[in-house]
């Protein structure tokens, strides 16, 4: 699959005196298996191109097309359904919910799939346990710490067995010891199953990583490198 902005553009009150230009009519292609970093300042629009990329949030003008198919264009319930399906989200602030274990994270969107609780079961153990997690898989969030419940969010994510994964700032909240670890973790599921990565950071250690690096600024596209 690969993901292809046209045009795209994101205001924030359009209608008021002091619109804000998140994202300006940007051309960007994003190939299958990349491991991409999104980086620039607070403010840039990096966190808006990744939820219009990931079809959180609709453009103001342009297009997101995912292997041809406009995703900004899809009815609301078949948007759902291509987010869950095709799309992995691994948020800042980790989004777990609070009252399921860590393997019932993980479980959750597989059971909204369909997949049988054998199935899900299965495949939520081999993922905490890629993650490094299968002692705590019995725990609630408020039981693990920062670097174990980001671990668990990129199993949750992972799940699905998405093409995309979108990572918005995931080390903001590590140590050097747990960014390391779980950026191992994703280039080796980048590499192994040819799940691609997104990343918005600002971090150097997850820059070092990236094998292509997109300089955001005031919602323009600046630079665009592999390394």
């Amino acid at each position: 699959m690969t993901i292809r902005t046209s045009q795209l553009c994101k205001t924030y009150n359009e209608e008021s005196d002091f619109p804000v230009h998140a994202v300006k009519s940007l051309d960007l292609t994003i190939e299958q298996g990349e491991f991409v970093a999104v980086m620039g300042p607070s403010g840039s629009g990096k966190t808006t191109l990744l939820n219009m990329l990931g079809g959180i949030d609709k453009p103001s003008s342009g297009r997101v097309l995912i292997d041809d198919c406009d995703i900004s264009e899809l009815p609301e319930k078949s948007l759902i359904a291509f987010r869950r399906d095709h799309i992995g989200f691994i948020f800042q602030d980790y989004s777990l919910l609070p009252v399921l274990t860590a393997l019932e994270n993980v479980e959750f969107v597989m059971q909204l799939q369909g997949h049988s609780e054998k199935e899900c079961r299965k495949r939520a153990c081999a993922l905490l346990e890629q993650v490094g997690l299968s002692e705590q898989q019995n725990k609630i969030p408020a039981k693990l710490s920062g670097g174990q419940q980001q671990r668990v969010a990129v199993a949750r994510a992972l799940a699905p067995s998405p093409r995309f994964v979108m990572a918005d700032e995931p080390t903001a909240n590590l140590d050097a010891q747990s960014t390391a670890e779980l950026l191992d973790i994703m280039q080796q599921l980048n590499e192994k199953e040819g799940t691609t990565f997104i990343f918005s950071t600002h971090d150097p250690r997850v820059i070092k990583r990236a094998r292509r690096v997109i300089v955001f600024e005031d919602g323009q596209l600046t630079e665009d490198r592999c390394q």
